[in-house]
């Protein structure tokens, strides 16, 4: 029953063992004999955290522009190790990042409309949201606005990305609950 319950979440889409534990757990499965299936599994490869955590962080990034730090919310969410996760991640540089901003940044500029401080806001809450860092997310729509036309590089120019990188910093700090 237990390896019939993993394989058929296995069929709709690759999963973890913290994913696989949970599921059997929901069914009734005991503790004993969950593990002894997915440490099975996990012998001969059926189940594989580092190789989902690459597969994840890969496709993720490349499909929805996800940054580092929402890549990682995700793997902790899905119960991968925090080693495995760092691991995966280090394959994600800091520069395919802020291309991956700036791409963005650009596909919505297209079809963006407003003034230039209200389409900035916009763009950085946007790059915000897929966990992109504030001086990232900053300088992208900086420079995609400076690009775009002249009232929007007048505004761009205006803007200190360091400054508010460093503001957005201090904000983050100060709404993070003590811990």
């Amino acid at each position: 029953m237990a390896r019939e319950i993993c394989l058929r979440q296995l069929a709709v889409r690759p999963r973890t063992r913290a994913e696989l534990a949970g599921a059997l757990a929901r069914r009734g499965i005991s503790a004993e004999v969950s593990a002894e299936v997915l440490d099975r599994y996990d012998e001969v490869g059926i189940i594989d955290d580092a190789a989902f955590a690459r597969a994840w962080v890969s496709s993720r990034h490349a499909g929805r522009g996800l940054a580092r730090r929402a890549l990682a919310n995700e793997l902790r969410q899905r119960g991968v190790d925090g080693d495995i996760a760092s691991e995966a991640l280090g394959e994600l540089d800091e520069d395919t990042e802020a291309e991956t901003a700036r791409a963005l940044v650009e596909r919505k500029l297209r079809t963006a409309r407003g003034e230039p401080d209200a389409v900035f806001r916009r763009l950085v809450a946007m790059l915000a949201r897929k966990g992109y860092p504030p001086g990232v997310a900053i300088r992208a729509v900086k420079d995609a606005l400076a690009a775009q036309s002249a009232e929007a590089a007048e505004f761009a120019e205006q803007i200190d990305a360091d400054a508010l990188a460093d503001a957005e910093g201090d904000l983050d700090r100060d709404i993070r609950p003590a811990g």
